[in-house]
């Protein structure tokens, strides 16, 4: 059974993951600096895959198709990047805002680039018991 193919994936090579369990990555969250001051009015204007509420919050929030990302680009020239499914997908993506970026007029570079968060899943084959987690590791874990 530990050999059986995880859902929509390859079979599981056994003699990496000898449990059968591997995790499948759901959100890489990244940062570049693009090394120059921005105006996002005039990006937000121009670039038609953006908003811009100033209100609700102060950066640009724009999206791209494929890989299928947001990017949070703030005046500062700092952008983050969200939503893809690798590390390479992540970098791929912040390049291709940082392009937009530069063919709007702007200076913009791209370093620094960080991977800041990585999220993944699997299914462990059995109930996770959250209370007794806690419990049984309160230094590590809070219940509210």
């Amino acid at each position: 059974m530990a050999d059986q193919a995880l859902e929509g994936s390859q079979p599981v090579d056994l003699s990496k993951h000898p449990s059968g369990i591997v995790p499948i990555l759901q959100n890489i969250v990244s940062t570049v600096n693009l090394d120059c001051k921005l105006d996002l009015k005039a990006i937000a204007l121009q670039a038609r895959n953006a908003e811009y509420n100033p209100k609700r919050f102060a950066a640009v929030i724009m999206r791209i198709r494929e890989p299928k990302t947001t990017a949070l680009i703030f005046a500062s020239g700092k952008m983050v990047c969200t939503g893809a499914k690798s590390e390479q997908q992540s970098k791929l993506a912040a390049r291709k805002y940082a392009r937009i970026i530069q063919k709007l007029g702007f200076p913009a570079k791209f370093k620094d680039f960080k991977i800041q968060n990585i999220v993944g899943s699997c299914d462990v084959k059995f109930p996770i018991r959250l209370e007794g987690l806690a419990y049984s590791h309160g230094a590590f874990s809070s219940v509210s």
